[in-house]
């Protein structure tokens, strides 16, 4: 009876331990799905709308006085003060207290907060998160910053969605 039990577990190990082919995605009649227009069309007009980001700030940096510096491929950034450069600057997962307003392109204040942020966690609008790197405690700097690079297609609950954006930043 003991011998017939190993055996029996032996042969059911052996069938466990085949080896099978993977599975091939199942095709309708040979045909790939059909690409969603509704989505296409969303990243069609995303698209445009960040071009008509670009081009705005592009035009909006050249009528400022400050001398402003394309960062990071999409938001420009003037630094009145790199701040105490015998400090390190941000590095990732460190947290570091940030004084941040918010305002539209009007200059209308949308957004004040002054709180802890850990750096490249996406806590921060990625304007910011990519490009604090070559600032210091004590740092004041001015972003013009896209829609898609600030606070993207959902907003806050201060912040429109698509809204172009100035943020001002201290280190502290």
């Amino acid at each position: 009876m003991v011998n017939r039990t190993w055996y029996i577990l032996f042969a059911l190990l052996l069938v466990a331990c085949t080896s099978s082919a993977p599975q091939r995605p199942s095709q309708r009649k040979g045909r790939s799905p059909e690409p969603d227009s509704a989505e296409l069309a969303l990243m069609e007009l995303n698209y445009r709308l960040a071009q008509a980001a670009d081009e705005q700030l592009a035009q909006l940096v050249k009528e400022q006085d400050e001398r402003y510096a394309l960062y990071d491929g999409s938001a420009w950034m003037h630094i009145f003060s790199l701040g105490d450069e015998q400090t390190s600057s941000p590095l990732p997962n460190e947290e570091w207290l940030i004084h941040m307003r918010v305002m539209n392109l009007e200059g209308r204040l949308l957004e004040d907060s002054e709180q802890t942020y850990r750096i490249q966690r996406h806590e921060l609008p990625y304007a910011v998160d990519r490009n604090i790197d070559i600032l210091h405690h004590g740092a004041h700097a001015r972003i013009y910053a896209p829609w898609y690079s600030a606070f993207g297609i959902q907003g806050t609950a201060n912040i429109p969605p698509y809204e172009n954006v100035i943020i001002e930043i201290e280190l502290r």
